[in-house]
């Protein structure tokens, strides 16, 4: 995704907002290659993922190729790195480790509208050593509610759903362990294919379940809450289950309680006992958010629980919990429906020279706003102020400083507000703290 410059500080402004949630959570920063080894990249992935991979290879290995797969790929998503990053620091890092990462990603995706094949995720995860006590689980959602609070795009829900209730009803089905991961899989893309095709493949050769069986389920999927006392009587009325249904049950009970103690508006979170997330990993708390207003944008944000991220890479049991945000393809579908705007310029100040025998004030003056604080861009070739101003008004930039010959005399600049339509007058000296001001009370007023 290219974007013009405004668009690209309003996308830079998502990402300090997100950047600033996550460390208030006590987030630390990690960034890793862009090329891993292929080896270490797809150990576990296999299938789809491996189809979308890009391979690196020099010119010089070129030359040298043999039959085998190139040494080095770019990451196709931050989790694999972060567990190759986990295991290979392991002795190094302070545990249970708290890490968040806004790194780019490369995938081989058809080109289509909103699908890029170079976008931004914003990940964080919270991993354990040995053990990840399920009080983790409860804190992701609050950070995931922080986060789009603040980017303030439109009321939202946090779906939550468990792995373990999930699975623990299926053996009250008579599903069997190998085959229900597959069936997961299925379940989760009952939003995007839709009941009768997602029944079409349970009922087909490859699952050949019964039709009262895939009832069963499509009812229990079916299930939603609003409001924290609705979803405790959703998981109340579920019924009697096996040790691992009520595992998973007492697990996401234990959540809407923390989010309570933790001050999370109840309209912000609810259960959707359809969210199974696609991947294997996951084997606990599972988390999707989507924008009320707008359901066909799909998931803006999702992950859950997982026992162990780095045993192919290590010995030591390291489970955790995470979410991602896809923030390059939420930023398209947010412009496309009208919640994102351009942003203003980045640049506070356009200095105009309307005489060339001004040029050296201009910069003078230009430098002392820019000791004050203030970004600014000096005009260094005179022509009408018709003209200069058009420039700012088009670039995006607020205030446009006048100094002819009268204002000169009186030491004094004009204020052109080109947001506002407005003109004043500020003494040369107080002019630095005029700006601040009008600046800081932008900010403020949003």
């Amino acid at each position: 995704m290219e974007l013009l410059p405004r668009d690209q500080i309003a996308f830079g402004r998502m990402l300090d907002t997100i950047r600033s949630a996550f460390e208030r959570f006590g987030f630390l920063p990690v960034q890793t290659p862009v090329f891993e080894l292929s080896d270490v990249l797809l150990t576990k992935s296999g299938g789809e993922t491996e189809r979308q991979v890009y391979f690196v290879q020099s010119t010089g290995a070129l030359e040298k190729a043999a039959d085998d797969r190139p040494e080095l790929a770019l990451r196709f998503d931050l989790t694999v790195p972060l567990a190759r990053y986990v295991a290979e620091h392991e002795h190094d890092l302070v545990f249970p480790f708290r890490r968040y990462q806004m790194q780019r990603v490369y995938r081989g995706e058809r080109a289509q509208r909103g699908r890029f094949r170079e976008f931004y995720q914003c990940d964080i995860d919270v991993i354990g050593k040995d053990e990840l006590s399920p009080r983790f689980d409860a804190e992701i959602p609050a950070v995931i509610a922080a986060v789009f609070d603040r980017l303030a795009i439109g009321e939202f829900t946090i779906w939550l759903n468990h792995r373990k209730l999930l699975r623990g009803y299926f053996d009250q089905l008579g599903i069997e362990d190998d085959q229900q991961f597959l069936v997961l899989r299925e379940l989760d893309k009952l939003d995007k294919r839709g009941r009768d095709a997602v029944r079409a493949t349970l009922t087909g050769e490859a699952f050949g379940l019964q039709s009262a069986v895939i009832d069963q389920m499509m009812a229990f999927a079916q299930v939603r809450s609003r409001g924290h006392q609705d979803a405790l009587d959703t998981l109340a009325g579920l019924g009697q289950g096996g040790a691992l249904f009520e595992q998973g049950r007492d697990e996401l009970l234990a959540v809407l309680q923390q989010l309570r103690a933790m001050g999370v508006p109840e309209s912000r979170y609810g259960i959707n006992l359809s969210i199974a997330r696609g991947l294997d990993y996951y084997t606990g708390v599972v988390y999707e958010t989507t924008l009320d207003a707008h359901p066909q944008i799909g998931s803006i944000c999702s992950g859950g629980r997982y026992e162990n991220l780095a045993g192919y890479y290590t010995k030591s049991k390291l489970p955790g919990v995470g979410i991602s945000i896809g923030l390059t393809r939420l930023f398209f579908q947010l412009r496309e429906a009208g919640l994102v705007s351009t942003a203003d310029s980045s640049v506070d100040v356009l200095v105009t020279l309307l005489e060339e025998t001004d040029l050296d004030h201009a910069l003078a003056l230009s430098q002392r706003l820019r000791a004050a604080g203030l970004n600014v861009e000096t005009q260094l070739e005179s022509r009408k102020l018709v003209k200069q101003l058009q420039y700012a008004d088009r670039a995006g930039i607020r205030f446009a400083l006048i100094r002819g010959a009268d204002e000169a005399a009186r030491d004094v600049v004009a204020v052109k507000d080109l947001r506002r339509g407005e003109q004043y007058e500020v003494s040369e000296h107080e002019l630095a703290a005029s700006l601040l001001v009008e600046r800081e009370q932008s900010k403020v007023m949003g």
